[in-house]
């Protein structure tokens, strides 16, 4: 009998760990969620930069990293694993046409969706990269940000 229950102790035991080790990320990283999505038309493009050259505007020639997300219900979510502890800024462009780039009207005013970490405004020109700038240590973190029309 009580080798019975040692038994299922040990399986039980068992199969939690492993429900416990599936649910962690192997690899930690940057988790960021996107808000205020006005629609699923589109894409997100997700860049992190770890330096203010090319921040925000030159993301495809600067960027540490790009990330491309298809939107699922005005919701988005870009994970950035493997990043090396450090200081980053992130930009984020609702990129609704798929054109790859944030569109703007005749004087400069933005026409598609945009937003940078630390919720860093975009007065009369994108943020500096010190304002958008955050913090990375190496473990898993996460961030929101929120789109602006």
């Amino acid at each position: 009998m009580n080798v019975r229950r040692t038994m299922a102790i040990a399986l039980f035991v068992g199969a939690n760990l492993a429900a416990t080790a599936l649910a962690q990320s192997p690899c930690p990283g940057i988790h960021v969620k996107i808000l205020d999505i006005r629609n699923s038309t589109g894409t997100v493009a997700c860049a992190l930069f770890e330096s203010p050259t090319g921040f925000p505007i030159e993301f495809l020639h600067y960027a540490t990293n790009v990330m491309v997300i298809k939107i699922r219900d005005t919701r988005a979510r870009c994970d950035f694993e493997d990043i090396p502890p450090g200081t980053y800024a992130l930009a984020v462009v609702h990129d609704e046409n798929m054109n790859g780039k944030l569109d703007t009207g005749l004087l400069g005013v933005p026409l598609e969706g945009y937003g940078f970490s630390n919720d860093a405004k975009a007065w009369f020109g994108a943020p500096s990269f010190s304002t958008a700038s955050f913090p990375y240590d190496g473990r898993n973190l996460d961030l929101t940000i929120s789109l602006h029309y």
